[in-house]
């Protein structure tokens, strides 16, 4: 019992320890003068006539990031000039107005200092089938008004609800995307945000994720171990 408590510490903290070693994280970061620019990751909205559809991850911002990354949505209709970029912002809260944000706006900008991954690109006539989709998933999200870091509903929840009602957009969540395993309304079993599998979680704290997509997830107190087939990773809290 020792042995799997030590164990289970060192692959819990050592993903954490390795971010702040490596200064994956700016920690003395201000979030009035941080960096909220574009990475330039998505294509220039006035020469991209397609439809595009991009699922954007960064690390949290400041101490957050060392265990878990943020996501958000944006998507450019056909011949728009335009993003509309839909993503939670939790100290919205804190000002008494809605978590849920949906606006025209860059749709790679940095993330407070941290340089967005793009995680899902879809483009072309399958994007312009699901952009509709989307935003009415958006508009019907049951948590758009309220919000808790941990372990949800949070800004990690609202892009995998969307994905779990959008099974055709394949959207795999990050490993590292604390709050994604909130199931809304106290559900227990639901299709894995991927929708090649299925999972089971109780409110995001304890769960099993099996996926042809995101693998073999296990859930504990909302970080994350498990398995990556395709490509093959190795899954642990932090690193993800």
């Amino acid at each position: 019992m020792k042995m799997i408590f030590i164990t289970w510490l060192l692959l819990t903290f050592a993903g954490p320890l390795w971010i702040v070693l490596t200064r994956q994280v700016d920690l003395k970061s201000d979030y009035s003068t941080a960096n909220r620019d574009s990475a330039y990751l998505a294509p220039e909205p006035k020469t991209t006539k397609e439809a595009v559809i991009q699922t954007y991850s960064a690390r949290a911002f400041n101490w957050r990031g060392i265990f878990a990354s943020h996501c958000w949505i944006a998507v450019k209709p056909k011949d728009a000039s335009d993003y509309t970029v839909y993503q939670i912002i939790g100290w919205r809260t804190y000002h008494g107005l809605p978590a849920l944000v949906i606006a025209q706006d860059i749709p790679d900008r940095n993330w407070y200092n941290q340089t967005p991954k793009l995680i899902l690109d879809v483009r072309g006539t399958k994007a312009e089938a699901l952009i509709a989709k989307i935003d009415e998933a958006a508009k019907n999200y049951p948590y758009a008004k309220p919000y808790t870091l941990w372990p949800g509903p949070n800004s990690n929840t609202f892009p995998a609800y969307i994905a779990r009602n959008i099974p055709e957009l394949g959207l795999a969540m990050p490993s590292d995307a604390i709050g994604k395993d909130f199931l809304p309304q106290g559900a227990l079993f639901a299709k894995a945000p991927s929708g090649t599998g299925y999972q089971i979680s109780l409110f995001g704290i304890l769960g099993v994720l099996v996926a042809k997509k995101e693998g073999i997830e296990i859930n504990l107190l909302g970080l994350v171990y498990g398995i990556k087939f395709s490509p093959f990773r190795i899954l642990l809290p932090g690193i993800g």
